[in-house]
Formats: C-alpha cells, structure tokens, sequence
C-alpha cells in the first residue's frame, strides 16, 4: 500500500502515515520544492491530513542551520557515514525530567523569556558533563524538558553522581525566574535504555526510550517542587545517606513497584565534616594478595614512631584495584601497634567545594563529627586551638566548621583583602596544629579528590610539618601527578613512599571468591569467567559475584560424604562438577564439612549480562574511540573474545570495510586488541616424532600484517581483545534485532569449517549428521563439509582456536600452581578418561590435527550463537557436534558439558527431536558414561541409542536367543538391491543411521565383555554378530553408487584407560 496519493490536477496531495511505503527522496524534494514555491495553491483542503512541513532554507547554509537541530550524539555517526540503522544502542544512561509548572494566563512574552533562560542555564550546566538537551515539551501545564546524560559517544565516570549535581543546580537557578504562583520539579532516574532512531524515516527522531524513562516522567509529577531520584541513582552516586531524604512512596500510572524515591538535598551542615573509611576490614580473614603492601606499611610506620622519621605513603591503582580495602586494613594495623587513626574519604563532589578538604581533616582530627549541636563544637575548638590562633581570630572559622563565634572588633575594620589574607593564615595555622600534634596517622582515602584551594594550602605544609600519612590516588589527576614526580624527586624521594597498586593474581582471586561466598571450593568454570573477565581486579569480581547470585545462578550445598552414588545421568553431573572444583588453600581445613557451590542446571556464564556499573567503565572507554572505529569494536564484539579478520570482513557493511584496516592498527595501538602469531606448531598437537617448525612453516603461518604492504582487502589475522570486558560492553550494546541478525551471518560463515582437519579426514564429527537431520538440511543450515571455506579462513580459524585453548590451560595451571591444588580425580569408577593418541594426534606425515582449535572455534561459537538467536534445532545440532568433537579430541569433560547443555536445551524444546538426533545424544552419552567407567549406565544409554535407531537389543536370555537366530538370517543380498533402489539423499541418510548402529553395537560388545560372566559373554557374542550384520548393511549401502569407503567420519570407540585422567580445561 502506498503512503501518498496524486489527485487529477497537477497539484498534488500528501499524508504521511506511519508504516508505510517512504517517498523516495528525488520525489519528496519536488514536493518540497512545490509546496515552498506556493504553498497555499499545493496544500491539501483537508488540512487536518498533513503536518506543516518545515520550510527548509534556500541559501548556502542550509545544512549548518538544520545541523543545529540534530542531537550530537547523531550528528557525529551520520558525519561518519554510518546507516540510519545503526544509530540505534542499547546503553545505560541517565535522563533527568525538568518540569516548568507556569502559572495561568502566561504571557507569551514571559514564556519566551522563561524558556530561552532555562535552555540558557540547563546547557550550561549539563555541557561539561557531556549532557544534552533531548526534547522540549510545551502544554497547558508549563514546559517539559528531558535531559539525557551517557548518549553513545559521551559516557563519563561518576554519571549518577553529575546529573544528581546538574539537577539540583538546575533547580535552584530556574526556581529564581519563575514567579509566586510557579514551580518546578526536577526528577533524576537510571537504566538501560534505548537510545536512537524512532518514528517514520521521513519523521525520524533521536530519543531515549525506557521504563526508566517513563518513572523520571512521572517522579516529576508526582514530587513537585523538589528534586527527586530512583533508588538506582542513589546506590550508584555513592554518596553519604546525608545527602538525601526518603520520600513516601506514591502509586504511579502503568508502573508496578517503582521503589523507593529520594529526594536529593545536596551538601547539609551534616555532610560538611566528611566521612570516614567506608570499607571495613573483614574481623576473621586477613586482607587476601596484599602482603607486600602491609609489610611495607609496618616498616614506613616503625621507622616514624623509633626515629619521627615523617613519610607519605601514596598507594595508586586505577579504579577497583582494592585501593580502600587497603586503606582499611592499614587503618587497622595502625590502631593495633597503638596509634591513633584519623581516616577520611573524600568524593568526587567535594573537588567543587572550595577548602572541602582541609575542613573535613581538620574536623575529624580535632574530633567535630561527634559533636552533637554547635555550642559543642565552639567549645571542642576553644579547647584545642588554645594558644594556636588568637580569640579574636577565632570568628573566622564559623563559616569553616558551621558555628557561631561573635565578630571581634579587629576582625569587622578589615578590609576585603586584608580578612581573606588573615583567613588563609587561620587555616594554615589550625591545620599545622591539627598534622603535628597527637593527632596519629592520617589517612586518606581517594586523595585525588582534594579540591585546588585546599591543595594550595595542604601543599607547603605537607613539605616541612612532621607526619606519617596514608593515601590512595588514581591516575590521571593532576595531584597524582604530583605525588609521582616528588617521588622520583631526590630531594623529596625520602619523605615519599610511592606504591603501584597490581591486579590479583589468578589464585587469590579464588580465594577471594570462596571467603565471600562463604565456601571452601567453587567450579572451575566459575573460577576462569571471573579471572577472564575481571581480570583480577577485585571490584569487578564482587559485582560479578553479586550479579549471579541476585540472578539465582549459584547454589550452596554441603560437600557429598564419600559414598555409593546414584547411577543415573545427573548424578554423574553432580560428581563431575563437584571433581573439578577449586578448594581455597586458606579453607583447606574445612574440606570435609564446608560448604561448596555449583553452578545452576543450564546455567551458561558466557551468555550473563554485565552489572551496569561494569558496563558503564568500559563504556566510559568504548566512548573515547572515533565513532568508525566504535562501530568496529561493535561488530568484532559479536564474533567473540577472538576473531579472526576475514569472518569481521564478512559481517561488517559496505560502507565500513574500507576502513576496517585503519581502525583496527589503531585499536591495536591504543591497546583495545592484540593480533596473534603463530610462530610454531603447538606443543600439545605437534607428532612426537617430528621436529620443531621449519622456517617455511613459521613464514605460511597467520601472522599481523604489515601496514605497507596490506592491500584494500584485509589480509588473513587473528586478533584478540586485551580487555574481555570492553567485548562483552560492546556486544550488550545491540539491540536485539540486530544482534540476532549479526550473529547469522556468523553462524553462515563458520559453517563453511564446522567439520574435522584435513588430517582426520574433513567429515562431520556425527558421520552424515546432516544427511539425517533434514529439517535442518531444508532451512538452509549445516551444509555439507565438502563445501568448505578457503584455506586462509580455516589458518586463521585453527590459530585462533589455539589461543582459546591456551588461554583456558593457562588459567587453570596457573591458579593450580598458585594454590597448590593438585588434580583431584572422582571417586572411584568415576574417572574421566582420556582417548588413545590415535584419536589425539592423528596425522597423514604433513600436518597436524587442528580439530583441538576448531572444536574451540567453529563448533562452540556455533552453538552460542544459535542459542543466542533462538533456533533451537540448529543450537542442538551443534551442541551434538560439541560433544562428539571432544570425545574425538579426548575431552570427555567437556563433552559431558555439552551433553549437559543439549540436556536443558532438549527439555525446552517446543518441537520435537528428529529421531536420529535423539539417538545421537544417548549414544554420545553412552560414550561419555564408558570414559567414565560408568558402565552400568553406558549400558543403558546405548540400548536406549539402539530403541530410537530402530535395532533394539534384547535384555533377557530368550529374547537374546531369539534375535541370535533371526541374525543368523542371510539377508545381505536383499540389503544390497534395496540400497540401489534408494536416491542418494535417503541413501546417505541410511548410512547415518547404520554408522551410528554399528558404533552402539560395539561399545555395548565391550562392555558385556568385560563383565566376565557366562551371560555377558553370550549378550558380546550377540552385540558383535548385530554389529557385523550391520556394517555389511553398511558396505553394501555405501559401494550401490560411491567408491570404496576409507573414512566416514566415523568417532573410533574410545578405549578405557586406569592411569591417564582428563580433567576439564
């Protein structure tokens, strides 16, 4: 249906609905064109039909008058030259809701004057923290206006903290142009929302959109005349609870439980005196992979009390590294060997508050916070300031500690000049008083904070006044700065002790897990995802802790005492997961009766959502980066942790491939990502008997190319992200939509490699998997391996399933040398074996086996990604894939894991499994239970395998004797005529199925074998003539048409070993 409508005359007449087909943009010009010439002859007679359309400028200027018009954070992408759709983000962001209530009868000169004020002062306040005007609303009841802090491209720290600041300077500079019978109300709220494109193409608007959008929308009109904000600004501006008042909830149109609403206050006479430490040390467990930083408090401190030896210790480390953890602990131990302890925390607030920082040392040293009223605190400084400063001069401190000392006559004949100079000597003075006295250790917390009035006075005294004092800085401060020059300083190098604050190590991070869970082990998957993605930073782990434990993603259970365990499918589960669990060294004493945790059934770490406040630090850097280049990170974000050049080329757009080349040397540069070289065969996949890589072989390899020789088109490379959490950021920004589309056309490109190495013959891991699933075949996915990608895309694939693979048994040798935990194997008859070499290391001379790496990065990133977009069939089909695949590679742990994950998928399902499928999944459980010595249930498994195969297996002795005889049937040339009768879909079809027959039929052959019993023997007999049977079905099918069969792609039957163990990566 078209959108517009010609009438019979030349004129012609335009509607504009929503939902309908555009006009193309020559045409919309014409009309433009038309309707500008005459309007009055070219608008329509139903006027109520068509907006007024803007007349647009006829002069040169045109586009920077409409400019004006556009928001910023629009206006640089579309400068860049992104698509209209890829303007649109799913990002956390503040929006704040001013609300002009006029009163009746407004002029409009009074309104003009009103609203051009207030747009005036609103700009000016929100510009310096990257705040935008979004929407201006005009009613019969006042002006709306909608403010918009964290817009893509403008995301600074400490966000919450600058729109509650913004808001109430706002309010207090608009509330003096309005008049008696007017009010404004200002509501502050905080989320995820989307921010982009809406409405019709021709009508297009860049908003924010979101329940948080609609709470702010009506906190304003429900909390008049004051500011008012959600509970989620208030946790996150991390201000003191001084700053803000409850207010009584209220119900509010179309929103259930908006929670608690606060009204901000601002700076009180409460808040004036600072606060101290807020991190408090733990009473039972000392303070985890800082013991060199203690140590050297306690000998800087020694040195102070045996020699007054004055020092400043200065701890830097970026945000989150455990810099007031310290501070605390130290703290500690200073009030332990005896000393007094005066702790301060400063915010970033009180950077904006002349002397902030002086009051707050000086108040707490002198010991005003515990004051109860001001006469108290007249009389507290009267005592201890006696003989520092005169009694004249003691009026000067009222409005530095709020009292109310009487003006002295030499303090009212001053001059301007004269009392200011006289004001800094008081301050000098006192705070001289206040460092040298009995006052103790200072410390600091967030020193960096110190506003520029205070530091000018702090400065000089620090330099000659005797003091041992304790603080942390962050860099990228001026006063950091600083303190990091007088350090390398020799004159001031002696006084100041300069120490860089590192990340954790990977096994205090599990430690520091297990005490704050409260529990002596936690899986090993838990442990790699927090080391990944924290990257041993302890704030990051403990919002990440906290974000699976508000998800109901943990459980908490007692250790099971040894014992007989059920023989069932998610006992073996359990004990698998409890086996390769980490036990903290500092709880080892616990072992027996703590309590451990494990990860909820179908519980996948990869796919949680980051905490907001996480995503907000890596969106503060993501927003630095050039908008193409932020697309880039965007796009290479879908793919994963590591991605390979050629599959980013693939899934980037037109118009962004001609820059992918130079966003990503600067990416690399600004150390956003790394590439990766392959100088060597991996020692782990490298034939025993061959020798160290040629030098042809370390050339061929994927390695960076070099900038002046690359072309346009990207040269084959694997780069990885140095920041996991700046990938998972970045992905979180897609919209649904478009995630889901991207990661299709991921899904396309690796099933081009989803298949075995040259080496192992280049089939699918489940012979013919996708001959037998053709619902699967129908829709499109799971081509045929023959049709494989380049070679270049499967190099540079293998390279970087190798750095996934290195990375996991990194971490976990690591944080097991660390620990000193060794590998504890399951409880007997539980063991997780590995496969002969054979299946490891196959090799034809030349090459290697690379199924290891593609397992890594083909099979699994397949599986997410279907997960991810919800193709349920597809996500199961590779999951089987999965576990095939690592039983190949002798991974039977992470085969039981796939195994695992299909389980939940399976149980989810809406439609049914094809039936070959369902048989594939208990016959690879079948194997996993046979790795694991679980032969009772890899029994039960492969004759479930079979019953869905349609080749059932008899349980009892007739039923044995029975199918014995009807075997012994001669029905081989019956089988070969009614092979050729079949296409060679069906045909290859029918191979599938008798493949996956005979591999059932030889496990169950070994394992009644082993039973060394009359009746075993007799069932093994029985096993080995069904399997013998059925590969002569299988050769008589496979040479009616194809040549002579030399691999299938068939998984060899694993092989039990007592010695060799494989535990999880």
């Amino acid at each position: 249906m078209s959108w517009r409508k010609r009438s019979m005359s030349t004129c012609a007449t335009f509607w504009r609905v929503t939902g309908m087909d555009p006009m193309p943009w020559s045409e919309c010009q014409d009309a433009l064109r038309k309707l500008v010439q005459d309007p009055v002859r070219h608008r329509s007679k139903r006027e109520g039909a068509m907006r007024p359309t803007l007349l647009l400028p006829s002069d040169l200027n045109a586009k920077d008058v409409l400019r004006k018009y556009v928001p910023v954070a629009a206006l640089g992408k579309l400068d860049a030259g992104l698509p209209m759709d890829l303007l649109s983000e799913l990002r956390p962001v503040t929006c704040i809701f001013v609300q002009l209530q006029l009163a009746a009868g407004t002029s409009s000169v009074h309104l003009s004057t009103v609203l051009k004020e207030a747009s005036r002062v609103m700009l000016e306040i929100l510009s310096p923290h990257k705040g935008h005007i979004n929407k201006v609303l005009l009613c019969d009841k006042g002006c709306t206006f909608l403010c918009v802090l964290g817009l893509p491209g403008n995301k600074l720290p400490c966000e919450s903290l600058h729109a509650l600041q913004s808001a109430l300077e706002i309010f207090n500079s608009c509330s003096t142009m309005l008049e008696e019978r007017e009010t404004m109300s200002v509501a502050v709220t905080r989320g995820t929302m989307f921010c982009g494109v809406t409405g019709h193409p021709l009508r297009h608007e860049y908003t924010v959109l979101g329940q948080k959008v609609n709470l702010a929308a009506r906190m304003m009109v429900h909390y008049p005349g004051l500011v008012s904000c959600d509970a989620v600004t208030y946790a996150a501006s991390r201000l003191p609870a001084s700053y803000f008042k409850e207010l009584p909830e209220r119900e509010m149109k179309g929103l259930r439980q908006p929670g608690p609403v606060y009204q901000y206050v601002g700076v009180t006479e409460e808040s004036i005196f600072g606060v101290g430490l807020t991190k408090k040390r733990s009473e039972y467990v000392p303070l985890l992979g800082r013991k060199q930083e203690t140590d050297l408090f306690v000998s800087c401190l020694n040195a102070y009390r045996d020699s007054g030896q004055r020092n400043i210790l200065a701890v830097e480390g970026t945000m989150g590294c455990g810099k007031s953890h310290l501070l605390a602990e130290l703290a500690s131990l200073g009030q332990d060997a005896g000393h007094r302890v005066v702790a301060l925390e400063l915010l970033e607030i009180d950077t904006r508050q002349p002397f902030s920082a002086i009051r707050m040392l000086m108040a707490r040293a002198l010991g005003l916070q515990d004051c109860e009223s001001r006469g108290d605190r007249q009389r507290v400084l009267k005592t201890k300031l006696q003989g520092t400063i005169e009694e004249s001069s003691y009026c000067l401190l009222n409005d530095i500690f709020g009292v109310k000392f009487p003006i002295s006559d030499n303090v009212r004949e001053m001059d301007e000049t004269q009392r200011r100079l006289e004001l800094h000597s008081t301050r000098v003075k006192v705070l001289e008083k206040t460092l040298t006295g009995d006052f103790g250790i200072f410390v600091i917390d967030n020193a960096h904070f110190i506003d520029p009035d205070s530091w000018f006075i702090m400065s000089p005294v620090l330099q000659k006044v005797s003091l041992f004092m304790v603080m942390s800085l962050a860099p990228g401060y001026e006063i950091t700065e600083s303190f990091r020059k007088a350090a390398a300083d020799n004159a001031t190098s002696q006084k100041i002790t300069y120490l860089h604050l590192d990340k954790l190590k990977a096994s205090v991070v599990m430690q520091k897990v297990c005490k704050d869970l409260g529990v002596v082990s936690i899986p090993r998957d838990l442990v790699r995802f927090l080391i990944r993605t924290s990257s041993g930073i302890p704030y990051y782990c403990e919002e990440l802790l906290r974000c699976l434990r508000a998800n109901d993603m943990l459980q908490f259970c007692t250790r099971r005492q040894s014992g007989k365990a059920k023989d069932n499918w998610e006992s073996l589960i359990t004990s698998a997961a409890e086996a390769s669990s980490l036990a903290a060294t500092w709880s080892s004493e616990a072992r027996n009766d703590g309590r451990v945790c494990l990860l909820r059934p179908g519980v996948t770490l990869e796919n949680t959502a980051l905490p907001i406040p996480l995503k907000e630090i890596a969106l503060t850097q993501l927003d630095r980066m050039q908008p193409l280049t932020r697309m880039v990170v965007k796009f290479a974000a879908i793919i994963g942790p590591v991605f390979t050049t050629q599959l980013l080329l693939h899934i980037l757009p037109t118009g962004l491939r001609t820059h992918m080349n130079s966003s990503l040397d600067e990416l690399v540069s600004d150390n956003i990502l790394r590439w990766l070289k392959n100088t060597e065969v991996p020692e782990d996949v490298q034939d025993p008997t061959e020798g160290p890589a040629t030098s042809s072989q370390v050339e061929s390899s994927v390695q960076r190319p070099s900038p002046s020789t690359r072309t346009e088109e990207q040269q084959p490379g694997v780069l990885a992200f140095c920041v996991p959490l700046l990938q998972k950021a970045a992905y979180e920004l897609w919209p649904g939509r478009q995630r889901v589309a991207l990661r299709g056309k991921c899904a396309a490109f690796l099933e081009q490699h989803a298949h075995k190495c040259r080496s192992c013959g280049q089939g699918e891991f489940v012979a013919f998997h996708h001959f037998a699933v053709t619902s699967s075949q129908d829709g499109g996915s799971c081509r045929d391996p023959a049709d494989g990608g380049d070679s270049c895309s499967w190099e540079a694939l293998v390279l970087a399933g190798e750095e996934l693979k290195q990375d996991a048994a990194e971490q976990q040798a690591f944080t097991e040398a660390e620990t000193g935990v060794a590998e504890r194997l399951l409880p007997e008859g539980e063991q997780t074996t590995e496969l002969p070499d054979e299946t490891d290391r196959q090799h034809n001379g030349t090459h290697w086996c690379e199924c290891r790496a593609i397992v890594e990065s083909v099979l699994v990133p397949l599986a997410r990604h279907y997960v991810a977009m919800g193709d349920a069939d597809r996500a199961f089909y590779y999951l089987l894939e999965c576990a095939a695949a690592y039983l190949h590679v002798s991974n039977s742990y992470m085969a039981l894991m796939k195994l695992n994950e299909a389980d939940v998928l399976r149980k989810m399902k809406a439609t049914a499994i094809a039936c070959f499928e369902e048989a594939t999944f208990f016959s690879l459980k079948g194997e996993v239970c046979w790795c694991m010595q679980r032969l009772q249930l890899a029994e039960k498994m492969m004759r479930e395998a079979l019953s869905l195969l349609r080749r059932n297996f008899p349980e009892t002795f007739l039923g044995a004797f029975v199918k014995a005889q009807v075997e012994k049937l001669p029905c081989v040339a019956y089988v070969r005529r009614a092979a050729c009768l079949l296409q060679k879909g069906r045909r290859m079809k029918r191979l599938a199925w008798l493949l996956q027959q005979s591999c059932c039929l030889s496990l169950l052959e070994r394992l009644f074998s082993l039973e060394g019993t009359s009746s075993g023997r007799r069932f093994s007999r029985l096993a080995a003539r069904m399997k013998a049977n059925t590969d002569r079905a299988l050769d008589s099918c496979w040479t009616a048409e194809l040549p002579p069969r030399t691999d299938l792609g068939h998984r060899q039957m694993p092989a039990q070993t007592q010695t060799q163990v494989q535990m999880p990566l």
